[in-house]
């Protein structure tokens, strides 16, 4: 669209169905590159993906024209089908249901981003889910504890 102008960033977060610890350190860097490729094909700019052996935070910045869901949808399905189909796990792989998103001013993105890329000394302190009961406060986004985590074993 001629003369459509914008600047809005999403944090998005997701995790291994049943909060597993399922991603590994020796094959990590591989599956947010793939995550981060996948973002880019839905005409996204990347600016950081990062995680935990249990949960995924991205960071990108996207257009009026995108829709988020699907793009989460297409960033999920493939990549936890590039993860089944390299063998890297001794069970079948899923994300759980669902997702976060937040979003962001310009001037906020640099500690988010930071946020992101610190993730593992954040989490020698916090568990995924303090953070993402925090996350959804501090977006003053309504939840029920039970719901949100319900699938948890």
């Amino acid at each position: 669209m001629p003369n459509t102008y914008s600047q809005m960033y999403a944090q998005c977060v997701f995790a291994v169905k049943y909060r597993n610890s399922q991603i590994h350190k020796n094959w990590e860097k591989d599956l947010f590159s793939v995550i981060g490729n996948l973002i880019k094909e839905n005409n996204c700019d990347l600016m950081i993906v990062n995680g935990m052996p249990d949960h995924v935070h991205t960071l990108f910045r996207f257009k009026p024209s995108v829709s988020i869901s699907k793009v989460m949808q297409g960033v999920k399905a493939k990549s936890s089908k590039w993860i089944n189909e390299s063998d890297y796990c001794n069970e079948r792989f899923e994300w759980q249901s669902g997702f976060g998103c937040f979003t962001y001013s310009q001037k906020e993105i640099n500690s988010v981003f930071k946020y992101i890329e610190y993730q593992k000394m954040h989490h020698e302190k916090f568990s995924f889910k303090k953070e993402y009961s925090e996350l959804l406060k501090a977006h003053q986004i309504p939840f029920e504890e039970q719901y949100v985590f319900h699938d948890l074993h």
